[in-house]
């Protein structure tokens, strides 16, 4: 762990921006001087801004890796090295990676049918090895309207070490496929399905869920306090789901679907996350509330990259534009992920915290990332 100094560089604290230097020692931050003086050896920002490293709960990119293009299944290695790197190259230093569990292999389309488990080995292996640049943890999604949750969730223990277990529940007609139109596009313009097949597709999940959904979610709601996994809500749309969130226990409500259930969600407690790529775009591409309204009416406590990993650092950037606070927008990226997760040893400049951040400029408004650390260590 070396020992750092980044000088004349935009420091974004938690009350605000100073000009300064952050000097570290021992992967941790020793402290932060005011002025524009650049010591011997230290690294000259020029002006750019330096804020913590962004911290992830919750994304689909490896699902991407993993499967390049439909149906082709890449090695779990290579996916996860270059999926490490990827987020790394944005400044995303702590990564909750989603693994799904829940499969429906006896559907008549059935999708991809990852094995969870597997990948968890995998990633800790690599990690062992000292093969990844940023902090990789686990975060189960677990399917409701599913044929193997059960089965899938008994695999795990304590000691796989997992961080956020989700409640999902994709059955058509509801939450984010509400408008089961949304999901032909998906399934038959993306994935490929057979537009023949559709109809009975859809069937056979509501009949799935009709018979196992409720069964499902208890025992996903119990798997996560066995595990002690911070337990989070999906895709809630309604008042009676946020209330079952509630509830459950759930700390964290992961892309509220209506501005009516991020208030709720507001009202119970629950830590909204929203969608930087919903942001960035300017509306949901499922046909969901605009992030951009729930950040007007100070909804917004969390950013998710979800698919776009590039997103997060330019979505916090919009948000802080919105609000006029750049401390404020960062921090729904730093801290306030950090503490929604347990991890009181990051998110923030201060000494003693963990030396993870990143050197970025805004070049025609888009955040250009010039340099990111890990415990003081250059990643990317």
């Amino acid at each position: 762990m070396p020992d750092l100094t980044l000088a004349n560089a935009r420091i974004v604290l938690p009350d605000g921006v100073v000009h300064g230097a952050v000097r570290v020692a021992g992967g941790r931050v020793a402290g932060v001087d005011a002025g524009s003086a650049v010591p011997r050896g230290a690294v000259d920002c020029e002006g750019d801004l330096v804020c913590p490293g962004l911290v992830e709960l919750h994304t689909d990119n490896l699902e991407r890796h993993l499967e390049p293009r439909a149906a082709v299944d890449w090695p779990h290695d290579g996916a996860i090295l270059a999926h490490d790197a990827e987020l790394a190259g944005v400044g995303i230093t702590t990564v909750f990676d989603a693994l799904r569990v829940g499969m429906t292999p006896s559907a008549p389309a059935a999708g991809p049918l990852r094995d969870a488990r597997a990948l968890c080995g995998a990633i800790a292996a690599l990690r062992a090895a000292g093969a990844l640049r940023i902090d990789h943890r686990l975060h189960l999604r677990a399917e409701i309207c599913s044929e193997t949750l059960p089965a899938d969730l008994a695999a795990f223990g304590p000691a796989d070490g997992i961080g956020i277990l989700s409640l999902m529940d994709h059955t058509p007609g509801q939450r984010q496929f509400r408008d089961v139109g949304r999901l032909r596009l998906y399934l038959v313009g993306r994935r490929g399905m057979a537009a023949e097949a559709f109809e009975g597709h859809v069937a056979w999940l509501v009949a799935l869920r009709a018979a196992r959904g409720a069964r499902h979610r208890a025992e996903a709601v119990a798997a996560a306090r066995r595990l002690g996994a911070i337990l989070a809500s999906h895709d809630d749309t309604t008042l009676a789901e946020v209330a079952e969130s509630a509830a459950a226990g759930a700390l964290l409500a992961e892309f509220p679907t209506t501005l009516a259930a991020a208030r709720a969600c507001r009202a119970a407690g629950i830590a909204v996350m929203a969608g930087a790529p919903n942001l960035i775009r300017g509306a949901s591409h499922s046909g969901n509330v605009a992030v951009a309204a729930l950040a007007g009416e100070g909804l917004v406590d969390i950013l998710s990259s979800d698919y776009v990993p590039a997103a997060l650092l330019a979505g916090a950037l919009r948000l802080a534009d919105l609000w006029g606070d750049l401390a404020r927008g960062l921090a729904t990226v730093t801290a306030a992920p950090a503490a929604a997760a347990g991890l009181a040893d990051r998110g923030r400049i201060a000494p003693g915290a963990r030396a993870d951040l990143i050197r970025f400029a805004r070049v025609a408004g888009l955040p250009v990332v010039r340099g990111v650390w890990v415990l003081g260590r250059r990643v990317a």
